[in-house]
This record gives structure tokens, C-alpha cells and sequence, in this order.
């Protein structure tokens, strides 16, 4: 199974450095078994092609509206409004859509938000996200090895 895990953020801003540093991390541990890891500090639309080409996505990025340190997952759908994947501001489901419309296929996929504290300048992050760091990289360990234990057994 083809997984592709997407973070993203700005390192230099505290927290929302988080899905960056998450991912930075998961490329030690997940790139190469069947799984590729993208940094960046937004979502573009070049992550399309590779989006369409995959079987399974995870994005991981800094939120608002989470408490601080608070991981939450969801799915993720395609964003079929007309132009949702044709904006200035890519999201996971725009750019789903846009892999769907440009390549003829959106996978699976699935977010992993982290709570920002702060978003001032720095490259640290906050007690509270650092503190979660551990545990969402464990998540989304096991979510791909899950994945890719149901694919073999298919």
C-alpha cells in the first residue's frame, strides 16, 4: 500500500512548526516501507499528482481552534465545491479534489490537528505541543502499519 504523509507549517513560528517537525521525524522512522513523507510550509497544488498516486493519505498541521497540545483526528473528504481546489488556500479536502479532478483519483485520507499555543516567532514549540509530539507520532505509526496490514491481507 502507497502511503503519503503530508506536514506542514512554519518552523520559525512556534507551533505551527509542529506538522513540519512531525514529519521530519515519521521520515526516520516510516520512509521506505511503501511510505513517503512530504515537509512543507503549506499545502500546493504539486502535492496533487503524488496525492492521486497514493492509497492512503495523512496530513498533520497546526490548529487553531484545538486546545493547546490536543491532538484530534478525522477523516477527510474531497472537496467537491466547484472551485474549493482552485483557491489560494489549499486544504486537505481542496487538494483531494484537486488530485480527483486533475488525476482521476483521491484516496483514502485522514488529519491529525495539534492545539498551537503560540504562533509567535521561534523554533520552539510550546511545552503543550512538544508534550503531544510523542503520542501523535505514535499515532500516525500505527495508523500506517495498520494500513498497510490490512492492504497485505486483501
Amino acid at each position: 500500500m502507497k502511503i503519503l504523509v503530508i506536514g506542514w507549517g512554519n518552523p520559525l513560528r512556534g507551533d505551527d512548526g509542529v506538522g513540519w517537525r512531525a514529519a521530519e521525524l515519521l521520515a526516520g522512522t516510516l520512509q521506505g516501507h511503501d511510505v513517503s513523507v512530504r515537509v512543507s510550509h503549506q499545502l500546493m497544488p504539486e502535492f496533487a499528482e503524488e496525492i492521486s498516486g497514493s492509497e492512503f493519505v495523512v496530513f498533520i498541521d497546526a490548529a487553531c481552534d484545538n486546545s493547546p497540545g490536543e491532538v484530534r483526528f478525522a477523516r477527510v473528504e474531497p472537496d467537491r465545491a466547484p472551485s474549493a481546489a482552485f483557491s489560494h488556500q489549499l486544504s486537505p479536502p481542496a487538494l483531494l479534489a484537486m488530485a480527483e479532478r486533475l488525476y482521476g483519483s483521491s484516496p483514502e485520507a485522514c488529519f491529525f490537528s495539534v492545539g498551537a499555543r503560540t504562533f509567535e516567532y521561534g523554533e520552539k514549540l510550546s511545552p503543550e505541543v512538544e508534550s503531544a509530539l510523542p503520542g501523535l507520532l505514535e499515532e500516525v505509526e500505527k495508523l500506517c502499519g495498520r494500513m498497510t496490514q490490512a492492504a497485505s491481507h486483501t
